[in-house]
């Protein structure tokens, strides 16, 4: 667990969940920008980041057990304090899902931010080959055997290395940087891939390509961050399975390239995530 301290006594406490490669110095730079507004709590989450996997207690990771992992965080974390949650892309997920599991927990919430967030499988925009390659390339890589060959054999840092190297000029997270910075950035690629167990990231990528989370409602309202263009999600699909999920939807736009970058290293990294509307809902009472 991450947690930046308030600089000021009363401010607002702030639940950061970062998304599906990540980890928490992945998601530094945001949580150092959102400091500004108050307390921020980044928890790992199992089989992310390098924390144990469920899969050591005999558990799959599945959408529904981290849910219940986050409400048993939130619940010991908050006690009976009020907090806002901004979750990024699959923590987004899990947070809506954990509020429709455990409705009591939306008392304890003041609003949820979503940044680049979902809540279906068809906000995908991906081809049906994609999407399929996607379900069963994460079938074959959640079992244990081929799990562990392909975390020992395919995620080797020189594969790694080389598979940017080949794709590098067709990865916008690449494009518009100098060698050097490129190298570090692949660098800290390699260390994103070994610290998060396969086997999970395979489990999880299959629920996202089933994820329907529109059959229970969360009596919140949303702001939800969203890019143009995002390579990964259709906007308007976004937005109507939210406006079903939310009691209010507020939608607002950012202008990243592509999803997310590679890593918010600091806060200047991470302003252009926050849109002058986002900084003040957190800066107000």
């Amino acid at each position: 667990m991450l947690e930046v301290p308030a600089k000021k006594p009363d401010q607002r406490r702030i639940l950061l969940l970062y998304g599906h490669h990540a980890s928490l110095e992945r998601i530094f730079g945001l949580a150092e920008e959102l400091n500004q507004y108050g307390t921020v709590t980044v928890p790992d989450f199992p089989g992310f980041g390098g924390m144990q996997s469920f899969y050591r207690i005999g558990m799959e990771p599945s959408l529904d057990n981290l849910a219940d992992y986050l409400a048993s965080f939130v619940k010991l974390h908050y006690k009976r304090s009020k907090f806002s949650i901004m979750g990024m892309s699959f923590g987004f997920v899990v947070a809506t899902r954990m509020l429709q599991r455990y409705p009591e927990l939306t008392e304890k919430v003041d609003f949820m931010i979503s940044i680049v967030g979902f809540a279906h499988k068809d906000d995908f925009k991906f081809k049906k080959r994609t999407y399929w390659t996607f379900r069963i390339a994460s079938k074959i890589f959640s079992g244990r055997m081929l799990g562990w060959i392909g975390h020992n054999l395919f995620l080797r840092p020189t594969p790694i290395r080389l598979t940017y190297q080949i794709l590098g000029r067709k990865n916008v997270k690449l494009l518009g940087f100098s060698k050097s910075k490129r190298k570090k950035l692949v660098d800290f690629e390699v260390k994103l891939w070994r610290s998060n167990e396969l086997r999970t990231y395979a489990h999880t990528t299959g629920s996202m390509m089933n994820l329907d989370l529109c059959g229970t409602q969360v009596h919140l309202p949303v702001f939800h961050i969203s890019v143009e263009p995002d390579r990964y999600f259709n906007n308007q699909l976004v937005e109507q399975h939210m406006r079903v999920i939310f009691t209010d939807f507020h939608g607002l736009t950012t202008t990243l390239s592509g999803h997310a970058p590679t890593v918010v290293a600091s806060a200047k990294d991470a302003a252009p995530f926050i849109p002058d509307k986002i900084r003040q809902l957190l800066a107000s009472k």
